[in-house]
């Protein structure tokens, strides 16, 4: 599949056929995902694949306040989750050596949340390569990720990607793409 075209069928899916996902295909999207931008070569973020206690997770998420408005179960169906989580002591350590004239103090933009968006994009976009639907979910949803996730202290969770083969989705297609007034040269 030429890049183009899976930038272009990318999108949020919440709603999964009962259909595994092979353990070579999530270790190709990890593989791809790994390759994120890392700030100093921090190499600061993590992935935490869930397949056993994807209802647990669903359970932590509240999904069945997502189903009680209708919807079918979309955390509870799709095959596998992966955590993307921040090391923020790996960026600290990092520009404490000696080659970094600023530690991340100086910052001003935390930039784990930077790689960690870049990493989420490689899992979304590898999911599509792989011939697969996936969709995201925000840590502030779920009631106690990191404890639910063994994650260490100091360690940040962001969110839940879901992945697997797309279903009907009613909910996808409520919006529209972004429009072109979002672009801007030279100034606002």
């Amino acid at each position: 599949m030429e890049f183009g075209d899976i930038i272009a069928r990318r999108k949020m899916v919440r709603s999964y056929q009962a259909t595994a996902v092979s353990d070579e295909t999530v270790l190709r999207i990890l593989d791809r995902a790994r390759r994120h931008p890392s700030a100093g070569f921090s190499q600061g973020i993590h992935f935490v694949v869930v397949i056993e206690g994807r209802e647990q997770l669903a359970a932590a998420a509240q999904e069945e306040d997502w189903t009680d408005k209708g919807y079918g179960p979309w955390l509870s169906s799709a095959p596998i989750h992966i955590a993307i989580c921040a090391d923020i002591g790996a960026y600290r350590d990092r520009y404490a050596e000696f080659d970094k004239s600023a530690t991340t103090d100086d910052w001003d933009v935390p930039y784990w949340w930077v790689d960690a968006g870049a990493a989420l994009m490689l899992l979304l976009l590898g999911a599509v390569d792989e011939g697969l639907s996936a969709g995201f979910l925000g840590v502030h949803a779920f009631t106690d990720l990191p404890s639910i996730l063994g994650v260490p202290d100091g360690v940040r969770p962001i969110g839940v990607v879901t992945i697997g083969y797309g279903a009907h989705d009613p909910v996808a297609g409520s919006r529209s793409r972004p429009r072109l007034d979002t672009v801007h040269r030279e100034h606002w």
